[in-house]
């Protein structure tokens, strides 16, 4: 079963057992969060739009440092700084759909940006 999740402002395709790293988020290593913005779930060739994600916190981290170097010529100006993202990585444990199964037709139209979807109900 896969799912697409949305975490911090950001998408990620995620499987049952799978490691991801995402934005920082608030809670202990070991402990539980369920990620109820989710957009996409597949099971098979059933497909569904409405579902749970439930993750373990493993840990916190930081990312690689990205330097910033600012530069303006001729006038000796030079400044160097730089910032760590912090993230968590979360193992995904289960992946539930809370409805029944949706037909492909259906969750094409309900994934279609709003032009699209209305476009289509008048053609």
């Amino acid at each position: 079963m896969q799912a697409v999740v949305r975490v911090g402002g950001k998408q990620y395709r995620v499987e049952e057992g799978q490691v991801l790293v995402a934005p920082r988020l608030a809670g202990a290593p070991g402990s539980t969060v369920t990620l109820d913005d989710v957009l996409f779930v597949a099971d098979g060739d059933t497909l569904g739009t409405k579902g749970t994600v439930t993750a373990e916190i493993v840990g916190h981290d930081k990312g690689e440092k990205v330097k910033v170097f600012k530069y303006k010529n001729k006038t000796r100006y030079r400044k160097l700084s730089g910032q760590r993202q912090l993230g968590t990585r979360l193992k995904i444990t289960q992946i539930a759909k809370s409805e029944g199964p949706v037909s492909p037709a259906r969750a094409n139209d309900e994934l279609a940006p709003k032009g699209a979807r209305k476009s289509r109900i008048e053609a």
